[in-house]
């Protein structure tokens, strides 16, 4: 995973767009904006201890994989259109990628965008309320699994939506949220876990 202010370029999409010069954004600044990472083992996903403690504690119950390609997609151009347009969910989104790679574009407390690229065995959850919105790198493809709490609901609200409750408590809650890093042993992987807001951070 690498994250990265971009510039104002209307070029193509897929291009990383980074500022020159390149103007890094650390995870920690990641965290403060309430997104989650992960790195895991995507060759054994299927079968994977920390996935599944994952999975067990977030209440991920819903699982399935998308492939983005324009041999897999139906409708590839129209729904790759329809992930870039700024938006936001009333649920957290979470994204584990398999195979290929993709970018995540996210919005700082200035309204800045913030790229994110993602490639196999990272796990980004985006909180909900929080405005963003996804594409491809010129590979043009990635594999990606999609994880929900219950039943997935996948509306999306295009900008403006502050008129939303969950947007505000996005406000609210990333602003006073903190944040601690949990190694494996072997330092294979490795997650970033959110304080609730109940307890002091200082």
């Amino acid at each position: 995973m690498e994250a990265w202010y971009m510039d104002q370029s209307e070029e193509d999409q897929r291009l990383p767009h980074k500022l020159q010069p390149n103007k890094p954004v650390s995870l920690e600044e990641l965290q403060k904006l309430g997104v989650f990472y992960w790195k895991l083992n995507a060759d054994i996903h299927e079968t994977d201890p920390e996935l599944q403690k994952l999975r067990k504690e977030q209440g991920y119950s819903y699982m399935d994989i998308i492939t983005i390609h324009r041999d897999a997609l139906p409708n590839y151009e129209e729904k790759l259109k329809m992930f870039y347009e700024e938006h936001l969910h009333l649920d957290d989104e979470i994204r584990y990628i398999l195979d290929g790679r993709a970018y995540f574009d996210v919005r700082d407390r200035d309204d800045r965008w913030i790229r994110i690229s993602l490639g196999k065995g990272d796990l980004i959850t985006l909180p909900a309320g929080i405005y963003h919105r996804f594409t491809l790198d010129h590979t043009n493809y990635t594999k990606a699994m999609r994880l929900f709490v219950g039943e997935p609901v996948w509306k999306a609200y295009n900008r403006p939506a502050d008129h939303f409750d969950i947007r505000h408590k996005y406000d609210t809650d990333s602003s006073r949220a903190c944040f601690f890093c949990v190694l494996r042993d072997d330092s294979s992987s490795y997650m970033v876990v959110r304080l609730k807001s109940t307890l002091s951070c200082r």
